[in-house]
């Protein structure tokens, strides 16, 4: 996992800003340049085929808890559809 990657996650999606429904995040994610944009990408692809990404991964980058690897999964999926499949809404993680 490559440090913008990791970058993404703890500044965007952690704890703090990770339960925020602004829907500024795509708009905000766009602005970046091409490069940025095909790396987190490419980071979301890669951790989503790692079989060994799971919810402790996932805490240590954001703080945020997942209760397993399914919901986890699922919630990356949908994130990886808002930023780059044009989904209609930003998916929120549990206990929102």
């Amino acid at each position: 996992m490559d440090a913008d990657f990791r970058n993404f996650f703890k500044v965007y999606l952690d704890l703090e800003r990770g339960y925020e429904k602004t829907g500024k995040l795509r708009t905000t994610f766009l602005s970046f340049s091409d490069s940025y944009v095909e790396s987190i990408r490419d980071g979301f692809e890669q951790i989503m085929s790692d079989n060994s990404f799971g919810p402790e991964e996932y805490e240590g980058l954001t703080d945020i808890e997942f209760p397993d690897k399914e919901t986890l999964h699922i919630y990356l999926k949908n994130m990886h559809d808002y930023l780059f499949n044009d989904a209609s809404e930003q998916p929120m993680p549990p206990g929102y």
